[in-house]
């Protein structure tokens, strides 16, 4: 099975590459191997969750995906045990600016929890299956709840940059186009063929997230909408914006949606939410100051993680209460 590597040379599925200059522009150019259709068998992710398991002596109840700029979610987990993604056995590695790429595990609140600091994205070249391959060995590992936060681009006029979307619901713009982490042969001791996503954000959790947002004095930042995962990696166009807002989409990034299907698909309680880094701009302009940029998805993301880490550390704090 061919695929390609981040320079664009043939790769095999062995993971043998290439091993041409590694400079592009003088910039180091992440190595990793982009497989078609690779999945993951049961027995290859039970070995990853052991490897997490014994080297940090947790089984972790909370999984936590940082987005964006959100790393700071697992800087404040104590008695910390960072594994690099490079040192996981038959683990992606991330190469987008913003994802560390450690798995950190330790305790948060006097919960047991996991956290990714570097997701994997579709536009790096992983096929779905492999970019929420992580939340299965999560499962593996005993996560019961999945904590997923993004960056992304708020369509909902009413949304203001660094306000936060509680998502209640999603829009799949990559399912239709016939791609699904859950493509292939079904394993039921992950779950069933057809799972069912109508309830997949956990309305507990919601509820009380708003609850904390108030004691936070954030209230008037928080909003309950409907997030939209497109493929990227290039920010999108009027035209698709407009159509995403008839749809009733009121945020858009490129992520979380397949780890969302993942989790729900072996049963885990998903609470997940969106930082607005920019406003989607729905009216044609020549303006620069008018066009998303990475560098502004940073910027916002970097001011406002206190109060995410905060409404983050204040809900796994509620769970475990009632545990």
């Amino acid at each position: 099975m061919t695929g390609y590597n981040s320079k664009g040379d043939v790769a095999t599925s062995n993971g043998n590459h290439n091993n041409s200059s590694g400079h592009s522009n003088g910039h180091k150019v992440a190595e990793y191997t982009a497989q078609e259709n690779h999945t993951y068998p049961y027995e290859v992710i039970q070995e990853i969750a052991d490897f997490i398991v014994k080297g940090s002596g947790i089984r972790p109840k909370i999984g936590i995906i940082c987005g964006s700029g959100l790393g700071s979610l697992a800087d404040i987990i104590q008695d910390a045990k960072v594994f690099e993604y490079e040192k996981i056995p038959n683990f992606p590695v991330s190469t987008v600016e913003g994802h560390a790429g450690r798995l950190v595990v330790g305790t948060l609140e006097g919960a047991n929890v996991m956290a990714m600091q570097g997701r994997f994205h579709f536009y790096e070249g992983y096929p779905l299956a492999k970019c929420s391959m992580p939340v299965r060995v999560m499962k593996l590992c005993g996560v019961e709840y999945l904590f997923a936060t993004n960056a992304a681009g708020g369509i909902n006029p009413k949304y203001a940059v660094g306000d936060i979307m509680l998502m209640h619901d999603h829009v799949n713009m990559l399912g239709f186009a016939g791609n699904s982490p859950l493509q292939g042969p079904n394993d039921p001791r992950f779950g069933p063929r057809f799972p069912a996503l109508v309830n997949s954000y956990n309305r507990d959790l919601i509820n009380k997230a708003i609850e904390i947002s108030k004691i936070m004095g954030i209230e008037s930042n928080i909003h309950v909408g409907v997030y939209s995962c497109l493929g990227g990696p290039t920010y999108e166009t009027i035209a698709e914006l407009k159509a995403l807002r008839m749809m009733g989409v009121d945020a858009v990034g490129m992520s979380t949606v397949h780890e969302v299907i993942t989790a729900r698909h072996c049963d885990m309680k998903v609470f997940a939410f969106s930082l607005i880094t920019n406003k989607c701009s729905i009216e044609y302009s020549d303006k620069k100051d008018d066009e998303a940029n990475h560098e502004e998805v940073m910027a916002v993301a970097k001011n406002r993680q206190k109060a995410c880490c905060e409404l983050v550390s204040r809900l796994i704090a509620e769970i475990q209460k009632g545990s």
